[in-house]
């Protein structure tokens, strides 16, 4: 721990710009990571449960269930079971109105971790450029007996960002990486859990009991 505090302090100033954007980057990462596991639901058993019911014609208990769920999926769903007793047409207008609002926000801020990425790295080549102008500056009004010193300080002050602003930028990269596959993974399923459930409304209407329903809202 010592050597990389040496480390982070040899690399100058601009290592703290580079620390920045990687705080910011992690907090992004965990936020993310904790939403997103709270928007995990598993679809095939929650289908399993939708169509139960819905062939059971047990409208209310699925929209309990839905609730109860308290998952982007689950919002979607019950948007459309309360418009159950409407048309078709009605029933799908009502389950995209509500992934128009869900699914924005389980791709929020992801995208943010590509640029907080390109700005570390860009910072730490800042600093590098930096370290290796003041090293030749030094070096050239510099006694002989000194150079080589001053030297080495400079170059090491330019690789010690370059190693840093990398990790960082390494790190928000995998971290949007896996971030946007858990993404694309809930995106999936919402998208074909919500056709499955309004081809099971459309397809066994006559058998919907409406009665509480209308409780749900």
């Amino acid at each position: 721990m010592a050597t990389l505090w040496e480390h982070y302090q040899e690399g100058g100033w601009a290592m703290w710009i580079i620390l920045f954007w990687l705080i910011i980057a992690i907090s992004i990462i965990a936020e993310r990571a904790v939403y997103l596991y709270k928007c995990s639901i598993n679809k095939d058993v929650f289908l399993s449960t939708m169509q139960k019911c819905i062939l059971a014609g047990d409208i209310a208990r699925a929209i309990k269930l839905c609730s109860a769920a308290n998952a982007p999926l689950a919002r979607i769903v019950k948007a459309g079971l309360m418009r159950v007793n409407r048309p078709d047409e009605e029933v799908q207008a009502a389950m995209d109105e509500a992934a128009l609002r869900e699914l924005p926000l389980i791709e929020h801020r992801t995208a943010y971790l590509g640029l907080l990425a390109n700005l570390a790295m860009l910072s730490g080549l800042f600093g590098t450029v930096i370290g290796l102008i003041g090293a030749f500056a030094a070096v050239a009004g510099a006694d002989s007996a000194s150079k080589a010193t001053m030297l080495a300080k400079g170059i090491s002050e330019a690789m010690n960002c370059t190693a840093f602003g990398l990790i960082a930028a390494i790190s928000a990269l995998i971290g949007m990486g896996v971030l946007n596959g858990k993404t694309q993974g809930l995106l999936d399923d919402i998208n074909a859990a919500t056709v499955q459930v309004m081809n099971l409304v459309v397809n066994n209407r006559s058998k919907v009991n409406l009665t509480g329903v209308g409780d749900e809202a």
